[in-house]
Parts: structure tokens; sequence; C-alpha cells
């Protein structure tokens, strides 16, 4: 895991971690980094200090920025408002618009191919700002 700060083209900085500096590429290059303040799709690396560990900083669960606490409420109100369907998003997005299953607000992971089917299908999804949480084993 890598953790850039980024910059959209709106001036608005933020962080994110990808898997590799190759994957944030693919993503940025695919239209799907996003400024997590505005929304903003071109998106870029900004410049970056190296990160220094004191005894004062902040524990990682804990937002750090106005930005950061917006981010975490929202979540906070998506998890709580909607149904977890993991990676039978794509299915179950299609049964709810076609009628097929019941009307409710859900989340949950899809393939890149099969998210752009859905919406070239008029079938409303949007993506989140924020990684799903997985309950430990």
């Amino acid at each position: 895991m890598i953790q850039f700060t980024l910059k959209c083209a709106k001036g608005h900085s933020f962080d994110s971690w990808f898997k590799s500096a190759a994957a944030f590429d693919k993503l940025q290059a695919a239209g799907l980094v996003v400024c997590s303040v505005c929304g903003e799709t071109k998106v870029e690396k900004a410049m970056m200090a190296p990160s220094v560990s004191t005894r004062d900083t902040a524990p990682l669960s804990q937002p750090v920025s106005e930005s950061e606490a917006a981010l975490a409420k929202i979540r906070t109100h998506v998890e709580a408002n909607s149904e977890d369907v993991g990676t039978r998003f794509a299915e179950e997005a299609r049964a709810i618009h076609e009628g097929t299953s019941p009307e409710r607000w859900i989340r949950g992971e899809a393939k890149q191919e099969d998210a752009k089917k859905l919406i070239d299908d008029g079938i409303p999804i949007a993506a989140l700002p924020f990684t799903p949480t997985r309950k430990a084993n």
C-alpha cells in the first residue's frame, strides 16, 4: 500500500491510499480517482513530505481534517441506512431496478465493466468515496 497526497483541479488537497503507484496510474487514467471534497475527477499527485511518526500523532481511526470528519459522517450514515450486498452488487442493483427484488438502498462491490453496464442501462449507481468495511473472521 502507498499513500499519495492528491490535488484536484479545483485546488482541494487530500490523501488517499492505493495498492501501488501503478494502481494509482491505472485508476487515474480511467477517471476513477475522485476528489474527496468536491467530486472532481481531474486529480493529480501533489508534492509530498515524508511521513515522520511522533508520540503526539493522533490515532489512525480519528479524522484529522474537516474533510475527513465529513467523510466519516457520510460513511456512518451510508452504512447505517443501506444493506451490504458485497460482490452481488451489480446483480442486486439490476434486480431492484427491474422490480424483481425489494426496493431498498444497497452498497457493495462491482467490477468496473459491470458498473459501466449498469450505468449504460440507465440504472442509477454511484461510487462511494471510501473502501468497504470488512468483518474479521
